[in-house]
């Protein structure tokens, strides 16, 4: 049976001593793909001169740069809060990188009033994301940005 505490606690292990961001986030994308039930997608899109580009992920090939306010995911990181589309189909503008995708979850990374990136995971099951999965992945994303560097 699936538990956000237990994933927590495998993140805790891998993020220990280790303070790359790079490799932090492409172990969290593994974890997350291993551990959470009934997703497509899961990783990391990181802000580089204004826009978002793809870092670590597990899935099929995904979108490599997203445009701040486009999508979920630049809706998130645009609007600094985490936004959960329960019919992708229904969000305007979504971009849609997997046509499997039917729902979706995105958690700003904001780290000192800066904006890193989001976490972006996706699933094929309309109404996939609860509010139970906001509070699991905004833990996954604090533990993540606990573990960088500075």
């Amino acid at each position: 049976m699936f538990s956000y505490d237990d994933l927590l606690s495998d993140l805790r292990g891998l993020f220990d001593g280790e303070r790359d961001a790079i490799a932090n986030a492409a172990n969290a994308a593994a974890t997350i793909w291993q551990h959470l039930p009934d997703i497509n997608w899961a990783g990391f899109y990181f802000l580089r001169r204004g826009e978002l580009v793809l870092g670590p992920f597990q899935g099929k090939s995904a979108c490599v740069r997203i445009a701040m306010g486009a999508g979920v995911c630049g809706t998130a990181a645009a609007r600094r809060q985490t936004v959960v589309v329960p019919d992708v189909h229904a969000f305007p503008g979504h971009i849609a990188c997997d046509s499997a995708s039917n729902a979706e979850i995105v958690i700003p990374l904001i780290r000192n009033r800066r904006l890193l990136g989001v976490l972006d995971i996706d699933s094929p099951s309309v109404g996939r994301f609860a509010e139970p999965d906001r509070i699991g992945c905004e833990a996954i994303a604090a533990l993540y940005l606990r573990s960088l560097d500075g």
